[in-house]
């Protein structure tokens, strides 16, 4: 289904910011699709024949070692997009692209937003901010894993699923989020508990709810501020 004009309410943040020109000239080529949970969308070195503007849901930006082991490095929703390799020279995916909430999108081929991205100067400086944006990201999630004790790390990656999902409930078990801070099920377990009682989340069977952001916030560690920080002014610019 192609998009002949822009939305009135858009909910993709990076198009939305775009010059009413510049994104009717994407609107023909944008066509929604939907991703169920645990799609691999891209694997690294996979060349990249497809983006996606994120409108609901998030992603996951997984660094997968030859053994299979799993972290998450970044997460999109729908303040970004995933796929910027298409407009880089070698165009191929460096992460493993999954995603983690059921993803609405609006996909455009590769070779049309790489034509876009040379010609439109505002989508390019766009792009160029939001890839800046990611760059901080997982730099600073890498640190945060290594550094930063679980019980902060998990606030954290709650609160950026929480920006990511726009939403303060979201289904995902202790399980898989060991996998994407890289630490032990037993570990989040003790640490989700640790929150739970302190009445900043619920958590029962796979369903995580965020009862307190304020105090969720001021429990994290420094880094969910920095890449909040960093992702504001990169849409702001």
């Amino acid at each position: 289904m192609s998009l002949p004009s822009r939305p009135i309410s858009l909910s993709n943040k990076l198009l939305a910011a775009l010059p009413r020109a510049e994104f009717d000239r994407l609107a023909p080529h944008l066509e929604q699709v939907n991703f169920p949970k645990d799609t691999i969308l891209y694997d690294a070195g996979d060349v990249v024949r497809h983006a996606y503007f994120l409108q609901s849901g998030m992603i996951s930006l997984l660094s997968v070692t030859d053994e299979e082991d799993v972290i998450e490095v970044g997460a999109v929703g729908y303040e970004g997009m995933v796929g910027i390799a298409s407009v880089l020279p070698n165009k191929k995916a460096a992460l493993r692209t999954l995603v983690q909430i059921p993803v609405g999108a609006l996909q455009i081929k590769a070779d049309t937003l790489r034509r876009e991205f040379k010609r439109c100067e505002e989508l390019r400086e766009l792009l160029l901010g939001y890839t800046h944006t990611l760059v901080t990201q997982i730099a600073q999630s890498i640190a945060c894993n290594h550094y930063h004790p679980i019980e902060k790390r998990l606030c954290r990656w709650l609160l950026m699923t929480r920006d990511c999902a726009n939403d303060y409930t979201f289904h995902l078990t202790h399980e898989f989020i060991s996998y994407m801070l890289g630490t032990t099920r037993t570990g989040v377990t003790e640490a989700a508990g640790v929150l739970q009682a302190k009445g900043l989340i619920h958590y029962r069977r796979g369903k995580i709810t965020i009862l307190n952001k304020e105090e969720l916030e001021a429990t994290a560690c420094d880094c969910y501020r920095i890449i909040k920080e960093d992702s504001e002014h990169s849409i702001a610019a």
